[in-house]
């Protein structure tokens, strides 16, 4: 509890420093900047070496491409039924599969599971939401974009050059030989500044425009993203028989809100601006009320 209130102060700080003329406008890109390429590395690369593989952790893998045929399947059927325009289909398309697994995962798995539960969100993010975006996420952005300028090998390039992929290929190069005392304890300080850092963030980025016609889409693909999907993981792992902390933590990662990145992709492609800014400002602000209540339904549900 008191991990959680602490994300939600750190939130309340990013609100509020948006409002202050002594932060800068793009403050904001500053620090995501600063924990794409400091923070989630540091905190991959000490956690990947202790990955133990086994069978139970393809669950962590499988899931987040379970979640990309649901919402897709359900997307489209949503689409045709309430005939909403190509632009409105393109942003629920990609934000809807695509969570916010790694900025918004880490401070939620941790306030919910502790440093245990980091190994699995690993696994879900890298394995799962990095390889769709790049893949499926390029499609979309190909398909539904104005000027389908977007290039899966362009794409590629951008991943595998990416600090946190190049954090997780060291990371599993280096398993199987301890790290030093003093290089281990650098990598643990500066992995703790990625929750103050993302979740300040994050605050700074909130923004609610909700124009009337979004509301429809709006409602649908929150729905989708925050309840429906991490509950059917939950029911589907749960009638395989499947449980234990690598299920839960997936099912929460199942179940958290769009990805900024995804959304501002959504909206420099000339898609619908307005619904894919109300899906990330919305989703988050929701996401403080589902997130506890999915982690409270993994517990009840043995």
């Amino acid at each position: 509890m008191e991990n959680f209130v602490l994300i939600g102060v750190f939130v309340l700080l990013g609100m509020l420093f948006r409002r202050l003329e002594a932060f800068p406008k793009d403050s904001a890109q500053t620090l995501n900047m600063f924990a794409l390429y400091v923070s989630l590395p540091a905190l991959i690369l000490l956690k990947v070496p202790q990955i133990v593989l086994s069978r139970e952790i393809v669950t962590a893998a499988v899931v987040p491409w379970g979640m990309l045929l649901l919402s897709i399947a359900s997307v489209l059927a949503a689409a045709r039924l309430w005939r909403w325009d190509r632009a409105t289909r393109g942003v629920l398309l990609l934000v809807v599969p695509l969570g916010n697994t790694s900025f918004l995962g880490v401070p939620m798995i941790q306030a919910f599971f502790g440093a245990a539960g980091l190994p699995y969100l690993i696994i879900y993010d890298q394995i799962g939401t990095m390889i769709i975006m790049v893949t499926y996420g390029s499609f979309i952005l190909a398909l539904y974009g104005k000027d389908g300028s977007v290039q899966l090998s362009a794409m590629v390039r951008k991943m595998l050059f990416f600090p946190p992929s190049i954090a997780l290929m060291v990371g599993i190069l280096a398993r199987g030989w301890a790290y030093p005392d003093k290089l281990a304890q650098v990598l643990h300080n500066v992995s703790l500044t990625l929750v103050p850092v993302v979740m300040t963030a994050i605050g700074m980025q909130m923004r609610l425009r909700l124009p009337r016609r979004v509301i429809g889409p709006l409602s649908f693909g929150l729905a989708m993203k925050l309840l429906i999907a991490p509950l059917s993981a939950l029911a589907v792992c749960r009638l395989a028989g499947l449980a234990g902390m690598v299920v839960d933590v997936s099912v929460l990662e199942a179940a958290m809100p769009p990805m900024v990145t995804a959304g501002a992709l959504a909206v420099v492609a000339g898609m619908e601006a307005d619904l894919a800014v109300a899906m990330i400002g919305i989703g988050i602000i929701l996401s403080f009320g589902t997130l506890p209540a999915i982690y409270w339904l993994t517990r009840m549900i043995p």
